[in-house]
């Protein structure tokens, strides 16, 4: 076929520039035939791809976009319409002795609930793996405090708290101790807000942890028993190692949730006594919608998007 193809296209006498118009026009065809190839992949991946792209413009992308923009203006009013300020809104911030306060606030709450939780909830998935009586019973337990709306959480925390009859003073009057009032005071308004994160997100990182646990192959542990490693040992240098994907999910995870706590504030304390326990999006929520300044809660929103994504570089980097 090939022969005869070339005698078609070829002149009597087979001239060498006929031969040479036959291979370029090959080429174009072939370059042509790719490009429209590439075209219908392309066409093909952006139908894929645009219901989560619409989604995430809508929700996500032009928010960014336009909490941004709205940090550069100026508070307006129905006389006196928002200018163009630049970054002062920043440096207001930045000369607000209740935004160190509440970043203080925020830093400690972090610090103290995202590795105490991390921590809790690979212990429990590591009970919880173990071959035990009434095993389900206790997964079922250690993640019940997840299932409960926030708001149920929080007011039976509340019950909790509530110097005099609250069920931690009723415990500690059978010791001797006087009734304390947990949510009433500086320094211990936060610490009990820490508490009720610590009992509800535990749970809800236990089962990312047992999920991972049930995925590492049981021939490393029969491997490491006959090499005589301890238990200790095992989990050190085996399965902690394969966990730290999911520890990365987890953390980054954490630290969202640590910057997004509002609804028990709602309930609780309200961000007192005196800010003790205001954190950065209750007081986000607060000056936008309770001193309508959302050009100040635009620029505070800017600053905790800026920093969750450069710790959450460095945790992907080191991690």
């Amino acid at each position: 076929w090939g022969t005869r193809r070339r005698q078609q296209c070829t002149p009597a006498g087979g001239g060498t520039g006929s031969r040479l118009s036959l291979v370029v026009g090959t080429g174009q065809r072939m370059r042509r035939m790719a490009r429209d190839e590439g075209r219908r992949t392309s066409l093909y991946a952006l139908m894929l791809l645009s219901p989560a792209l619409i989604l995430l413009t809508m929700f996500a992308f032009a928010p960014t976009a336009m909490t941004v923009w709205s940090s550069l203006f100026s508070r307006g009013t129905s006389r006196r319409p928002s200018v163009f300020i630049e970054f002062q809104n920043y440096a207001d911030l930045a000369a607000d002795p209740v935004f160190w306060q509440v970043v203080g606030n925020n830093l400690l709450y972090a610090g103290v609930t995202i590795p105490v939780s991390i921590a809790i909830a690979l212990g429990m998935a590591l009970w919880a793996d173990a071959k035990m009586p009434a095993r389900g019973f206790v997964r079922v337990a250690y993640f019940t405090p997840t299932m409960l709306p926030m708001i149920a959480a929080a007011n039976l925390w509340l019950f909790f708290y509530t110097p005099g009859f609250g069920l931690l003073d009723r415990i500690g009057g059978l010791f001797g101790f006087g009734s304390v009032n947990w949510l009433g005071q500086p320094d211990t308004a936060l610490w009990a807000i820490m508490a009720v994160t610590i009992w509800k997100e535990a749970g809800f990182f236990m089962i990312f942890y047992l999920a991972a646990l049930q995925t590492i192959p049981p021939e490393l542990k029969e491997a490491a028993r006959i090499e005589g490693a301890s238990r200790w040992t095992y989990t050190r240098r085996i399965v902690l190692p394969l966990l730290m994907p999911t520890t990365l999910f987890v953390l980054v995870n954490a630290l969202i949730n640590s910057v997004r706590l509002i609804d028990h504030l709602f309930i609780l304390t309200k961000g007192g006594p005196d800010n003790a326990s205001k954190l950065i999006l209750y007081w986000i929520w607060a000056m936008a919608f309770s001193y309508f300044d959302a050009p100040h809660a635009a620029a505070m929103t800017v600053l905790v998007l800026v920093v969750l994504g450069v710790v959450a570089s460095i945790q992907f980097g080191v991690i």
